[in-house]
């Protein structure tokens, strides 16, 4: 049987893959944003201990996001994975990029509004 939160990452990553299809400007793909933030999907459900590998894959995005589309396009790809995800806490999600000494410019959330975030 197939391991149920693989599936979820699966499904996010296809979801992110077509809601950044559009996107044709920026560097930073869904798949990206999928990929370095799968180790943060426990930690966003329960909270408890941080793990590392989660700190590093939003300091390797934050790293990559070089231009505003890049940055809208991180945005609108998180938005759609937690959105996408049952059981996450947003204010935990909310407060991961400074958990990780990382400063973003919007708030994770389902109502962030991607279109107005800047560089």
């Amino acid at each position: 049987m197939a391991n149920p939160l693989a599936l979820r990452l699966a499904g996010l990553v296809l979801l992110c893959m077509v809601v950044g299809a559009p996107i044709a400007q920026a560097a930073i793909t869904c798949g990206q944003v999928t990929t370095r933030l799968g180790p943060c999907i426990n930690y966003v459900k329960t909270g408890g201990a941080l793990p590392p590998a989660c700190c590093a894959g939003i300091k390797a995005l934050r790293a990559a996001a070089k231009t505003t589309a890049d940055t809208q396009a991180a945005c609108k790809c998180i938005k759609s994975a937690v959105s996408a995800i049952p059981g996450i806490n947003y204010g935990i999600a909310a407060g991961l990029p400074g958990k990780c000494g990382v400063s973003i410019p919007y708030k994770i959330s389902p109502s962030t509004d991607c279109s107005t975030v800047k560089y």
